[in-house]
């Protein structure tokens, strides 16, 4: 006995408008049509529906339904070969993407910080954030290993201040913030050498990553902020040479 399209679809446990999107696709057949006009589908449109779904079921995409279900057995075991790989890299972004969700939820951080900042996240301004995504398009892994490490040594109260300098600071103001910022920046130049000459660890060209990063630190924070990071820089500078110089190394 023939099958209607409803009936088909309730065979294979699936629907009707799946039915016709198979059709569309001609990954099923068209049956022949009664004399109303009606398709009549049989065994064996039941059984390449049921073949579509399983390998649909494996994870193998429509576009692909051919070329796996060839009957080939050289043919299909590449197919799948490579849609396990493929399923393999799926797996492992949704298992980290998961870890991401879990540690923002656990630090109550912004879902753009990215990976390995939630901890830190609430002591960063808007700026510092921004500044943070921008890097990690600019730097290789291990240089955003060594900027986490970083942040989370920063002086809290010194960010503090920072962040909240007015946009007319005066020059006692800058100063005297400069001179609090200038150890840390010391401290992380003399810990992390690369920082002095970043080539090495950028994921862009030289020239592109050192005219974003400027640009995005013009741009993310206020004029009087960017002086004090231009002294505080000046000043640490100068007391790594005076350091070196009375260890005896070469300034």
């Amino acid at each position: 006995m023939p099958w209607s399209t409803r009936e088909l679809a309730e065979l294979a446990s699936t629907t009707v408008n799946t039915v016709r999107h198979y059709h569309r696709l001609g990954l099923l057949d068209e049956p022949e049509r009664r004399a109303n006009g009606y398709k009549q589908y049989g065994v064996r449109h039941l059984v390449r529906l049921l073949r579509i779904r399983r390998l649909t079921e494996l994870g193998v995409p429509l576009s692909r339904i051919g070329e796996v279900g060839t009957g080939d057995r050289d043919t299909t075991a590449d197919a799948l070969r490579a849609l396990d790989a493929e399923l393999g890299a799926t797996i492992e972004r949704l298992q980290r993407a998961r870890s991401g969700i879990a540690a923002i939820l656990r630090d109550g951080a912004p879902a753009d910080i990215p990976a390995g900042f939630e901890p830190m996240a609430s002591r960063l301004s808007e700026a510092d954030r921004s500044l943070i995504l921008v890097s990690t398009q600019l730097y290789d892994e291990g240089a955003m290993a060594d900027l986490r490490q970083m942040v989370e040594n920063d002086d809290i109260a010194v960010n503090d201040a920072f962040n909240a300098l007015p946009p007319d600071a005066d020059e006692a103001a800058r100063q005297s913030l400069a001179e609090r910022i200038a150890p840390d920046i010391e401290r992380n130049l003399a810990r992390y050498p690369w920082l002095n000459d970043p080539a090495g660890r950028l994921a862009k060209g030289e020239r592109v990553a050192r005219e974003a990063f400027v640009e995005a630190v013009t741009e993310l924070y206020t004029p009087a902020q960017c002086d004090v990071l231009a002294r505080a820089a000046t000043l640490a500078q100068e007391r790594l040479r005076d350091a070196r110089g009375a260890d005896g190394e070469p300034g």
